[in-house]
């Protein structure tokens, strides 16, 4: 399967998303999801297996339970697979933080401002 096709799912992104924050135990991945979906504790389990046998995630035995984690591996993959793209959207998103940049100095001089006027006032009301 596809890394895309893997990524193509929602469900499958989000166990993703869930694991990058750290190791979760396979009944903690079903909770949350059975919850966000609707889909049954089996459906999840088909899921964390298609991640499972992509590469997408490890798995490790710890008794009776079984914790996942993120394997990035092939996540750098689709990293280099976008990064024939970036350049479409790295400009752009370099303008946006020149842009917000821009707005949070003014934002910081006119309050500087007021408060300088503020002041003054108070000298020589």
């Amino acid at each position: 399967m596809h890394a895309f096709d893997v990524l193509g799912d929602p469900v499958r992104r989000r166990i993703l998303e869930l694991l990058a924050d750290g190791e979760l135990a396979s009944g903690q991945i079903s909770a949350v999801v059975q919850e966000e979906f609707g889909i049954s504790q089996p459906a999840v389990s088909q899921h964390l297996r298609v991640l499972r046998e992509t590469g997408f995630t490890t798995v490790r035995a710890v008794g009776a339970r079984r914790l996942y984690a993120v394997n990035s591996a092939p996540l750098a993959e689709v990293d280099a697979w976008l990064d024939r793209f970036r350049r479409f959207w790295t400009p752009h998103l370099d303008a946006l933080a020149t842009e917000l940049a821009r707005g949070k100095r003014e934002r910081r001089l006119q309050r500087d401002r007021a408060r300088q006027d503020d002041q003054n006032e108070r000298k020589n009301p």
